[in-house]
């Protein structure tokens, strides 16, 4: 599939470098098409482990993420936006609840031929509702994201130096091998 002559014309990015911002951009999955300078393909096997440093455990790494300065900066930037705006939309949806129930005739009243002023707020709650997601997602995207990405990036190549440094682990005594039954 890989060897047609068409191989990758349907692809969205049209370099074939893809994006050098991407941290992933160049980084080929272990194993495929790896070659080691001697024309020998690349061994996938981790290199053992340097019994002189201490590893890291996971949760380690995850509490050290958490204590740093962008964690607290991301989680700060999403409270600032998310605390308001549920606070805004709840106040919102409430006034239209008790404003619907104890005032019937301020909504019964017509504002256009068959449209009165409960329709219209009903339909302003489906209109918010849009705003709201559609206001969450550009914050996320342009205030979060970014820094979100970069911490998650952190933890993956913790982690990843993590596992380089751990010895691999023994399968099980009843567990079967690659070609090899027992």
């Amino acid at each position: 599939m890989r060897d047609r002559p068409d191989a990758g014309a349907d692809r969205a990015d049209p370099s074939p470098a893809g994006d050098p911002r991407d941290p992933w951009c160049g980084a080929l999955a272990s194993g495929w098409d790896e070659l080691d300078g001697t024309g020998a393909p690349v061994s996938v096997v981790a290199p053992r482990a340097d019994p002189r440093q201490p590893s890291a455990s996971a949760a380690e790494i995850y509490l050290e993420v958490q204590r740093s300065a962008a964690f607290q900066e991301v989680r700060g930037r999403y409270r600032r936006f998310a605390f308001p705006a549920v606070a805004v939309f709840f106040t919102w949806y409430v006034a239209y609840v008790v404003t619907a129930t104890a005032a019937p005739g301020l909504m019964a009243r017509p504002v256009t031929g068959a449209i009165n002023v409960g329709l219209l707020a009903g339909l302003g709650q489906f209109l918010t509702t849009f705003l709201l997601t559609w206001a969450y997602a550009r914050h996320a995207r342009l205030r979060r994201d970014r820094v979100a990405f970069d911490l998650r990036w952190t933890v993956f190549e913790r982690k990843r130096k993590r596992g380089e440094r751990q010895e691999p682990r023994r399968a099980p005594s009843g567990a079967r091998h690659e070609g090899v039954e027992r």
